[in-house]
């Protein structure tokens, strides 16, 4: 067998990094980080300061959905999700990019995240919508029957949870209501027409190891509530 010398690997990994820099993310890769930026991913820097690398966290339960993302993720994810035994929970990094980097300053113009001016656009794609919801979507359960959705999208401001719940309006005719909850904002689908629209957007594209966030698929471990109105949740407004 032929020892290749550690410098060697070095260089040609390396190489390799650098040729992935000037790959451009697949449509449905974009569509996926988009999502995942929406929801529970973070854009961190690489030591160099010069671009981005996208990372996602995932609990136990969720080994499967990393995974999913890890596959469609590659060749920019260039070691498998990887567990932390003091957090408990897997990770996935991808090389630094300059997609990543673009994508940075549209949600982190001051380090703080924030609805893109691209926004209407981004909500335009199921596969993106379905993966917000993959990482902070939630069913409503009463009385065993899903009566609502969540999107828990409390990282956002008043006004940019009123801009989501338009945008659905107006391009999909989903009619959600914004709701305060512990002192911050989230919307909520609970109209039957509207709530069964939006599961049908995202349907195809919920994972099967995922579906029990649609309340379709009993899980005792999901995140499900269970009923209508929630302590500590109060509507505010509908979507028009």
């Amino acid at each position: 067998m032929k020892v290749i010398p550690r410098e060697a690997r070095r260089i040609t990994y390396s190489s390799e990094i650098r040729k992935l820099k000037n790959i451009p993310l697949t449509d449905e890769q974009r569509a996926i980080v988009v999502g995942a930026i929406l929801g529970d991913a973070c854009l961190s820097p690489n030591w160099s300061l010069t671009n981005h690398r996208l990372q996602i966290t995932r609990s136990k339960q969720q080994q499967v959905y990393i995974e999913w993302q890890y596959g469609k993720f590659k060749p920019f994810v260039l070691t498998k999700p990887r567990w932390y035994e003091r957090t408990r929970s897997y990770t996935i990094r991808t090389i630094s990019h300059q997609e990543f980097s673009n994508l940075r300053k549209e949600f982190y113009p001051q380090g703080i995240k924030i609805l893109p001016d691209r926004i209407e656009e981004y909500l335009q794609n199921p596969l993106t919508l379905a993966v917000w919801f993959m990482d902070d979507g939630n069913a409503v359960i009463r009385n065993g029957k899903v009566v609502g959705y969540h999107l828990n999208t409390q990282s956002f401001t008043k006004e940019e949870n009123q801009k989501i719940a338009r945008l659905f309006e107006e391009l999909f005719g989903i009619r959600f209501v914004i709701e305060k909850n512990n002192g911050s904002y989230r919307i909520g689908v609970w109209q039957k027409d509207s709530r069964e629209m939006f599961r049908n957007l995202i349907d195809s594209h919920i994972i099967p190891s995922m579906r029990y966030k649609l309340g379709l698929i009993s899980d005792s471990s999901s995140p499900v509530e269970t009923g209508f109105p929630q302590t500590g949740m109060k509507i505010v407004e509908a979507s028009a």
